[in-house]
């Protein structure tokens, strides 16, 4: 369940979401996802990357492709996030 406080969000949000995580969970990233999406007034990107673990964006194997692939994806929708 989305938290009342995801709810009342007010300033532009994006969430970058691991496949597999504990933590925060895919499930709860879509529902995030909905949750903000449901607010037109305010700009909100949601995106889970696929076979990636919580932290894959800064603890990643170098020698592992897909996590270098994940990585610099994640890396790059940061920042056109803040330039735009």
């Amino acid at each position: 369940m989305v938290k009342r406080s995801w709810r009342e969000a007010k300033v532009p949000t994006a969430i970058l979401a691991a496949e597999h995580d504990h933590i925060f969970p895919p499930d709860q990233a879509k529902q995030l996802g909905d949750a903000l999406s449901a607010k037109s007034e305010i700009e909100s990107f949601v995106k889970i990357f696929p076979g990636v673990q919580h932290g894959w964006t800064v603890r990643y194997n170098v020698e592992d492709e897909l996590a270098v692939k994940a990585a610099e994806e994640s890396h790059s929708d940061m920042l056109n996030w803040f330039i735009k």
